[in-house]
Formats: structure tokens, C-alpha cells, sequence
């Protein structure tokens, strides 16, 4: 059942019904553990559980019903069939709605807890009621919730598609070349740069696929498709371990399910 989130920064006056709470130690997400089943806090404030956090910013509401991050103190003693869990670890796990909203919430957490004072002036910061930004009250420096764009690419040639291997993947999984957005650049730009910085070959044809929040930490993931043109493939040593040209057919182990990485792949071996 597809689940709605309205995005909002007004919090109800009087939280009195059960709302979904998005509670972050360190970086890691407060879940309740039942059985092979994996759930998000759904409770009228963590007190209920015991909990104090140190703050918390309203999300929005999921199908009506409120959703709000938390920030937990450090000596946070967990609840009993509660655990605390990477994004990384969690995803598939959640359905892709809360999943979602996780992503959010850990973003505007981190936010709120780095904007508490002012970078220019080290004055304490003031949030407005009705924008998702934080002011000084001093000297009037606005900050909203960074996010760091970068770009995802599938490189086809024929039936084949170019992968790689970076340094932190898991043993023997390969994906599409990705890479971050720099100053002055345009989203084509970056793409083209990345290919021939990471893997050394030319490439053209680059059509946009579609986009994906990615909160490791703060990124949107922006999909591009895009046919080869030249070069032999070189590897950036800093950037890859491997990099090779696979058969749709014939594909080494890739990022799993609902990853933009595998829905370009997903894409590839699927079109005719």
C-alpha cells in the first residue's frame, strides 16, 4: 500500500495521537525489532519509551499522521526489543515511504544539530516557524539544510554496460560510475568529467533517468544514461579497483533493490 508524505514545518500545537518518530543516535535510526520485522517508532512522544531527546524537528505527516526526527543523547540507553541501525543496514527493510522519510529526517537532524550557532558571528541561531531555515538574529546569515548533489551514470555499448568497483564495496559487487557535482558545473558536465577522470574514455548521448535523496550523509543521486564513444578503459586507482565492460546477460553481483544503481541496471537489461 503506497503511503503519502506531505512534507511541512508547522507541528501540530498539541501532540495527542500517535506520531512517527525518527530517532537518530549518532547516525544511526532507533527501530523496533518484532520477530523478522523491522519498525519505526509510532508513539505519542518517546517519552512513552522512555527516551528525552535533545531536539527534534517536525517532518511533515505520513498519511495524516505526524512524523518528527530526533537527536538522542550519547549516553542513550536503548529500550528493550529496540536496536539501533545504519541507514545502509536498513534499506530494503523498511518499505520504500519510511524509508524515504528516514532519509529526510536524518538530513534535517544533522542540520539542526550543526546550525545551532552562527558560522559568520558564532551567534546562537533562531529557526523560522514557517521555512525550513535557521537565521542569526546578528548579522542575518540564513542556512538551510545542505544538500550535495552528484550524478550516476550507465554507460552502454550494444548489449554491454560499463561497472566498477570502488574501494568500499562489499566483496565482488560492481555498479555504475557516480560522482559529485563541483562549483560552476552543469549536471552534463560533471558526468562526462567523472567517466573520463574515473575509468579514462569518452562518451556521448547523455539523456537524464531520474533522481534519488541519498543520506550518506546529505547527496541527491541524479541519473543519467549515456552510449560510449572511445578509449580503452583506464582505472583511477584512487577512485576504483575494477572496472570492465559486462553483457546484460552476464552481470557480476550489483547494488540491490531500490537503489537508483540498480534501477539504471534494472533499465538496461530490460530495454530491448
Amino acid at each position: 500500500m503506497h503511503r503519502t508524505f506531505i512534507p511541512g514545518t508547522a507541528a501540530p500545537e498539541v501532540q495527542s495521537s500517535p506520531a512517527w518518530w525518527f530517532a537518530f543516535l549518532g547516525n544511526k535510526l532507533l527501530v523496533q525489532i518484532n520477530g523478522t520485522h523491522t519498525i519505526i517508532p509510532h508513539l505519542i512522544n518517546l517519552a512513552a519509551i522512555g527516551l528525552v531527546p535533545v531536539r527534534t524537528q517536525f517532518l511533515g505527516t505520513l498519511d495524516g499522521e505526524p512524523c518528527y526526527s530526533a537527536e538522542l543523547p550519547q549516553e542513550t540507553a536503548i529500550p528493550e526489543n529496540m536496536a539501533v541501525r545504519g541507514l545502509r543496514e536498513l534499506y530494503g527493510a523498511l518499505g520504500e515511504e519510511l524509508y524515504g522519510v528516514s532519509s529526510r529526517a536524518i538530513q534535517i537532524m544533522e542540520w539542526d544539530r550543526t546550525h545551532q550557532y552562527c558560522g559568520c558571528c558564532g551567534t546562537p541561531t533562531t529557526q523560522l516557524p514557517t521555512e525550513r531555515v535557521k537565521r542569526c538574529p546578528k548579522c542575518s546569515l540564513t542556512n538551510y539544510p545542505r544538500l550535495s548533489p552528484a550524478v550516476i551514470v550507465l554507460i552502454s555499448r550494444g548489449d554491454e554496460v560499463l561497472l566498477a568497483r570502488a574501494h568500499r564495496f562489499p566483496s565482488n559487487m560492481y555498479s555504475v560510475l557516480a560522482g559529485f557535482v563541483e562549483p560552476g558545473e552543469s549536471l552534463e558536465e560533471t558526468v562526462a568529467r567523472e567517466v573520463r577522470e574515473e575509468v579514462g574514455i569518452e562518451i556521448k548521448d547523455i539523456h537524464y533517468f531520474g533522481s534519488q535523496p541519498w543520506p550518506f550523509p546529505n547527496s541527491l543521486m541524479i541519473g543519467f544514461t549515456a552510449t560510449y564513444v572511445s578509449g580503452e578503459i583506464v582505472v583511477q586507482p584512487e577512485e576504483l579497483t575494477d572496472a570492465a565492460w559486462f553483457h546484460k546477460r552476464n552481470l557480476p553481483p550489483v547494488p540491490s533493490k531500490p537503489s537508483i544503481a540498480r534501477k539504471l541496471i534494472d533499465w538496461f537489461v530490460t530495454t530491448p
